[in-house]
């Protein structure tokens, strides 16, 4: 077997078992490297090509990559899977099982800013959950460095954000 083909399959493997959130080049390229199954150009090139093929799609937010299998994908990773040996298989299953959160918090609470019409810079905050906004908060700045501020801190706080938001505006709550 074509060692590319493999690599196409893990990742959709990958893509397909990620189902609630979508997976970044970065822990797809960890993933496969930390296993010693190839180097980064392969998972690059196997990447581009699942791309090209239209086998999983990709969004951009600031300066990562997530990727999504298509309907495309899930044909042939039906037809193909059984061609990924167990043992990658078990590893992927349980790299997701162990880093479940890591993986989901990455990939659902993400933040992002732009230069709006009016000069000032409009950040946006986002918390997903399976693929649908639980809070989407867009705030006008009117400096960058302070936008870039925000988005660095967003990872880290956006908990107790969202918790702060529902505590203050929920009137059966106790505040």
């Amino acid at each position: 077997m074509d060692n590319l083909f493999l690599y196409k399959i893990i990742i959709l493997y990958m893509l397909d078992r990620s189902d609630i959130y979508t997976l970044t080049g970065s822990q797809i390229n960890d993933f496969i490297i930390s296993r010693g199954y190839t180097n980064s150009f392969n998972v690059m090139e196997s990447i581009s090509e699942l791309l090209d093929k239209e086998f999983i799609s990709s969004t951009s937010i600031r300066n990562t990559t997530h990727y999504k299998i298509t309907n495309t994908g899930e044909e042939a990773l039906y037809y193909f899977e059984n061609r990924l040996p167990n043992t990658i298989k078990q590893d992927i299953l349980e790299f997701f099982k162990t880093e479940k959160i890591r993986l989901r918090n990455e990939s659902q609470i993400y933040s992002d800013y732009y230069l709006n019409e009016s000069g000032e810079y409009t950040v946006v905050f986002n918390i997903m959950e399976r693929n649908y906004n639980v809070l989407k908060i867009e705030l006008n700045v009117p400096v960058k460095s302070m936008a870039v501020e925000m988005c660095k801190n967003w990872s880290s706080r956006s908990t107790d954000i969202y918790s702060y938001i529902i505590n203050k505006l929920d009137s059966s709550s106790k505040s």
